[in-house]
Parts: structure tokens; sequence; C-alpha cells
């Protein structure tokens, strides 16, 4: 069920994707130079996404009933309704974590135990760690959102940055993790073990990570006006069990699962919560995630007419000639035509697992082709997707934190330092470090 692909159709294949960014970000960004209140709320981004697939729809040279089955199979994609999933249990256990008390005293304490001045490390690293052993940014931001929007009011913080740093923690783990999809994906479609493509990330990810946390150093956070509450200590129970259980490594579903049922009992036990409110308070945090959850099938969709239409290869053809031209030493042009790769089609894609899988194979040829190594080429791929992912505002986690934060997205990644670290360390390796 293809349509014929040629260049011209490959390069009409972007413009839907051009016009949802432009929709949706060119009128945030211009209600907002206007003064307008919540700018980038006025059009919502799943709605903007529409006459994006309208055009898609009129631009895919095959019968209506074919382009809408194109369209249906993008949006359900099984990572994207994966993570359709995730936001949901994440918007549930978040109201019932706050409407039991358990996200005020988790902040108190928190608060009372991190100096002020390492608030912002403090979450930086705890994300971090959360993640590399979850394996999944989206989980990790689901069971940390809502501590961080507590910290942030109550520190006085301002909450892009808070965002900013948690998706920064989250992107950390998920480009680390010998578990997350990425490295799954990476080391498979490269040939790689996961215990070098680790060993190569971390020699790149971890200068990264210290340098971003000595930035946050600097950042002044002990003037903050600090207020620290009388807290149960019932109420953290049900966090340190999840953060305890996610650490470990469990499936996060159940992770999110568990939260749920722990701040319920806790509520329940201690904190005088009605148990008939479980029920209404689930799906009320269901319906604080409609927005990003048809947004990012919506978004998937797009993405599916750029594949079927031959954009991603006709991207991958463009960056490896450009990158051949470069006067380079060696096979670094090879490399930066890997990186290119991944980072691009994230851009089209937004979701770094399914940019890595539609890069695999033109990767893998140049890195046989060029004497560069499977965990090199994996390394590649897994950190300059996730870079993306943690730069592109209609991306799941930006959604998700915007969501949680009552921000826009683009105000979450302009606050994502760690991932534009991350860009510059990574280029920095394809030219100075050696492949071993």
């Amino acid at each position: 069920m293809s349509v014929p692909v040629s260049n011209v159709t490959a390069k009409l294949s972007f413009l839907p994707l051009l016009l949802f960014v432009s929709l949706f970000l060119g009128t945030g960004l211009y209600l907002q130079a206007q003064g307008v209140d919540y700018a980038f709320y006025q059009l919502p981004g799943h709605i903007a996404a529409i006459p994006a697939l309208i055009l898609a729809v009129l631009l895919y040279r095959a019968p209506l009933t074919q382009a809408i089955e194109v369209m249906i199979k993008g949006a359900g994609n099984s990572n994207i309704i994966t993570m359709c999933f995730i936001f949901l249990l994440a918007g549930a256990f978040a109201t019932v974590a706050s409407a039991t008390g358990g996200v005020d005293a988790v902040v108190n304490a928190g608060l009372s135990l991190v100096p002020a001045q390492w608030i912002l490390p403090g979450l930086f690293i705890i994300a971090a760690l959360i993640a590399t052993a979850m394996g999944t940014s989206m989980g990790t931001i689901g069971a940390l959102a809502p501590i961080a929007v507590g910290v942030s009011q109550q520190a006085g913080l301002e909450p892009a940055l808070v965002a900013g740093v948690l998706l920064s923690g989250a992107m950390f783990g998920d480009n680390l993790s010998i578990i997350s999809d990425t490295t799954i994906a990476s080391t498979r479609t490269q040939g790689a073990r996961m215990k070098d493509k680790f060993r190569e990330n971390i020699h790149i990810a971890l200068p990264a990570a210290l340098i971003f946390v000595l930035v946050l150093t600097f950042i002044d956070t002990s003037a903050s006006d600090v207020q620290i509450n009388d807290y149960q200590l019932s109420a953290v129970l049900p966090y340190l069990a999840i953060l305890i259980l996610a650490v470990a490594g469990l499936n996060v579903f159940v992770v999110l699962l568990l939260g749920i049922i722990l701040a319920a009992l806790q509520g329940i036990l201690f904190a005088d919560y009605q148990f008939a409110r479980l029920g209404q308070d689930m799906a009320t945090g269901f319906a604080s995630m409609q927005e990003i959850f048809v947004l990012s099938m919506l978004v998937s969709a797009l993405s599916e007419f750029i594949r079927q239409q031959g954009g991603l290869n006709w991207i991958s053809a463009k960056i490896s000639s450009a990158t051949q031209q470069l006067a380079l030493a060696g096979n670094k042009a090879q490399q930066l035509a890997i990186a290119g790769l991944a980072f691009v089609s994230n851009l089209c894609i937004a979701n770094n697992t399914v940019a890595i899988v539609v890069s695999a194979d033109v990767s893998k040829a140049l890195a046989s082709a060029h004497q560069i190594t499977p965990k090199r080429s994996a390394s590649l791929l897994d950190i300059f997707s996730c870079v993306s992912q943690g730069l592109v505002p209609y991306g799941a986690q930006a959604l998700l934190l915007g969501a949680s934060f009552g921000l826009s997205p683009l105000q979450v990644v302009a606050h994502s330092y760690y991932c534009m670290i991350l860009l510059v360390a990574g280029l920095v390796a394809v030219f100075i470090r050696k492949q071993s």
C-alpha cells in the first residue's frame, strides 16, 4: 500500500509537519509578542495538527481510504500507544498523590533535607538516577513532575527552569540506561553489545552532566523564600516505595499503578481520604492528559506520512552527501552523518526510539563502509536522537512537563540546558575522541 516515491514527493512530505510547527509555535510566539495571556494555549497543539493532517492526506498520492489507513497506522504506533498509557497513569498518579497530601509531604521533606543552594542539582541527579534505573524518561517525568511542581512553588523558583532541569535528568537516564528502548534499538540495529555502548556513551554523557551540575550550582537559589511546613512521614512512604521500585528496574506501568494504590491507601489510613473519591480523582488525572494524548497520536500520524513517502530516506541521503564533501580527516564526516541523521529524523518524528529504528540501516551501512565501530555508531544514534528529543517542543517529554507545570512546551525545552551541552559534547567527541 505504498505510493510512487520521487525526490519531489519526499520533499513535499515535510510540508504538513512544517505547517503544524508554524501554526503551533508561530501562533504562540505572535500572541506572546502581543502581550496575550497564556499565548501558547490560544491554539492548542492537537488543533493545530488537524490542518497539517488534512494537507498530508491531500499530498498523499493515493486513494483517500489508503491515506486514512496510513494516518491510522501512524497514530496507532506501538511506541506512541505505550506513551499514551504512561500519560494516563502519570496524570492519575499526580492527581491522587496531590489529593492525599503526598506531594506536599515529599516537597517539604525534600526541602528540609536538601540545602537551598542544592535544590536544582539535587533534582537533576535524582531524575538522572531514576531514569537510568527505569530506562524511560517518560516514566521518570511522570513520577517526579508532581514533586518538581511543588518544589518550584514552595521555593519560589522559576517553573520553566525547574521543568528544564527535570527534563535534562530524564534525558540523561534515557540515553545512558542499558534497559531503555533507545539503547536496545541502537545496539541491536548496529550489532553492538550493551555494555560496550554504555562505556562509549558514558565518556560523553557524564562530562556533559558534570558541567551541567556545575552550572546549576552557580544559580543562586539560597535567597529563595523557602517555607518548610509540617508534613506527615506516612505521606512520603508511597513515593519512597515507588522510587525504590523504579531504581530496582520494575516496569514503569507497574511502578505508576503501585504509586496510585499506595497513595490512595496512605490517604485512607492517615489523611481522611475517602475511597469513593479515588475513581473521580483518577478520571480527573486522565482528563488532564487528554491534549498531549491526542497530540502525540496526531504527530505520529504526520510522521508516518513522511516515512511512507520517502522523506526520511531523502534526508539521510542529503546528510550523507553533505558530510562526505566536508574536508575532514578519517571517518569523522561519516560519524557526523550518522549523528545528523538521528538528530533530523527525530525532529520529524518526535520519538527517539523510532528515529533510531528508521535511521539504523543507513547508519550501519555508513559505519561498515568507513571503519566506524558498532558501539560508536550505536552511541551516536542514541545520543543525538535523545538530544533532539530533549529540544523539540512537540515531543512527549516537553508536552507532559508543559501540562504538569502549566507552561508552553517551548518554555520547557528552552531550559533544557543539559541537552544543549550534550549536543556540544557529542560533536567534540566526533572530532577528538578516538575509537577504541
